[in-house]
Formats: structure tokens, sequence, C-alpha cells
């Protein structure tokens, strides 16, 4: 099995839209988002949910009220003020301690020294993982809840689910449209990928971001290409990145130049190959034959692009 991860270092280098046109061009691909946190691909993708699981980001602490004795201790040790007594609206009935959910960090100090044995740990509800249909491939993607943790942990399910779909239907390839960053979801969706491809611009801030995800990508020791957008708004800044990307081993293997028929591709909810209209289209197509070829071995595939009109 082939895993090819596109990932980008900061965001809004056309990761995605790169993604979602090779996912057109490539051959029965099976396809994961795993920026759990803000879930892209699925913009253009139009997925139709075939299953869903449920993703718990780890532990947190609930009070059984029946067993509390009020004495404060759990408020008083813990590091996180996820504790707090709250008074009674009712003069008859007395006050109790509350956990907040968001505040909580799960380490279950107050569960361990609570003398009545009143506070359990439970899973908490971190977020969501689907299984969908598209048009290019199943698609496997997620939805983090606002506030958890362990996107990492997400982003590996997504990810596992991914290989299972492919193994379960014979299919070679999955395609990972991995998060922004050099955070933990990044670290697990390309850990032990048969390839990177790095989307980056001609710009500043992206040659920063560059230079930092190449970094984590070499300390992990993969493969690694990298793809130039938008190369003609900045040819000063390209020759800079392409000289770097040279020194560190890295191969350059395509440009794609600005185009306005992506903005177009993506008001329509499809990818600017799909769209075949353009400067963009090409050079993507060129990318993936490229990619295909020379780094990851496998047969480019017959694309017919879908009509515009």
């Amino acid at each position: 099995m082939t895993e090819l991860v596109v990932l980008s270092g900061k965001g809004g280098t056309g990761k995605t839209s790169v993604t979602a046109s090779l996912a057109a061009l490539a051959e029965a691909p099976v396809l994961a988002d795993c920026d759990v946190d803000a879930s892209n691909l699925p913009l253009v993708l139009a997925p139709r949910i075939q299953h869903h699981g449920t993703f718990s980001s780890g532990l947190r602490a609930r009070i059984q009220s029946s067993r509390c004795s009020v004495c404060g201790q759990c408020e008083e040790l813990c590091r996180f003020n996820a504790i707090s007594y709250y008074e009674s609206a009712n003069d008859d009935e007395a006050g109790a301690f509350r956990v907040d959910p968001i505040a909580c960090e799960g380490c279950g100090v107050c569960a361990h020294f609570c003398p009545e044995g009143a506070l359990e740990m439970i899973p908490s509800d971190g977020g969501e993982w689907f299984l969908s249909e598209t048009r290019l491939g199943p698609l496997v993607h997620a939805r983090l809840r606002p506030g958890q943790g362990n996107s990492g942990k997400l982003a590996a399910l997504v990810r596992e689910k991914a290989r299972e779909t492919a193994r379960a239907n014979g299919r070679e390839l999955v395609l990972i449209d991995g998060p922004p960053g050099i955070g933990c979801p990044v670290i697990a969706s390309m850990t032990g990928a048969t390839n990177v491809l790095v989307v980056t611009e001609p710009t500043v801030a992206g040659k920063y971001d560059l230079e930092r995800i190449l970094a984590l990508i070499r300390h992990f020791n993969l493969p690694v290409s990298v793809c130039i957008n938008k190369y003609d708004l900045n040819s000063a800044m390209v020759a800079q990145i392409e000289r770097y990307t040279a020194e560190l081993g890295a191969t350059t293997v395509g440009r794609i130049p600005y185009d306005p028929a992506v903005t177009a591709a993506q008001r329509r909810g499809i990818s600017v190959v799909e769209l075949n209209q353009g400067q963009a289209a090409p050079a993507i197509v060129e990318l993936w034959k490229t990619l295909s070829e020379k780094c990851l071995n496998l047969t480019p595939g017959h694309y017919q692009p879908i009509s515009a009109g």
C-alpha cells in the first residue's frame, strides 16, 4: 500500500486544492482528511456519509453526588480550577461541587484522593469520525469537538480507518490531506508514510514555514517532494525556495501558477482539474505524473475531465 501525505507547514498555501486535484487524477484512491480541527476536503468532494463512529479524547472527572460528603478536597487539589462549589438555590438543600468538563484535563488526582470515592473518570466525547463515499473514492474524515484535545490521536484514527478501507477494497493508494503547521496532528498524519508532498508558496512566511516542515520531515527520515503554488507571483523567492529545498536533499516536483480558475472550481465544489480550465490544471497533471512515476512507482492513470458547461 502506498501512502502519500500532502502537507503545507502553514495554512492557505493551497494544500487541500492540490490534494483534491490529485484525487481526481489518481487511480482508485482512498482519501483521508487528517485536518481534524478544520476539515476542508469534504467541501470539495460532497461526501455521502456511510458510517460514523465516536472518538474519546481522554477522560473527564464526574462527581457522584450521592457519595459526595462536600469536604472540598477535590477543589483544593485540582490544579486546573475545574471543580467549584455551587450554592443551592433552595435554602432547604445543601450546595454541591461540580466539574467543568472543558477545564478538566483528566489527570485523575481528584478521583485518586477523594476519601469517599465520589469521583469517577469517564471517557469524554471528543468528536466523531466518518467514512463517506465521494465521486473520487472513499473518504475518511473527522470532526474534533470545540475545546477538545488529542487532535493527533484523532488524526491517527482517521489514517488507520483509511488504511482499513484500502485493504478491504483492494486499493493501492491512500491519499492524505494533512493539517497545517508542525504539531501533533501533522506528526500523526505523516509517520511511516511512503512519501510526503509539501505545498508551499513564494512568500517570506511560506519559505519560513517550509523550512520548519522540512526539518520535521527530515527528523522522521521520510522521502519528501516540494510543490510551489502560485510560483509566478515572486520569481526571486521561488529561486530561494528551490535552492534551499535542494540543499536538504528534497526535490521540487512541480510549479503551479496563480489561476482564478482554482477559485471558480471551489465555488462549484469541484477540483480545478475537474473544471479543466486555466493554467493550474495542466500544471497539476504534470505534477501528478512526476509524483506517481518518480516518487511513488504508480501508474498515473487516465483522467477524463468533467465538463465545465
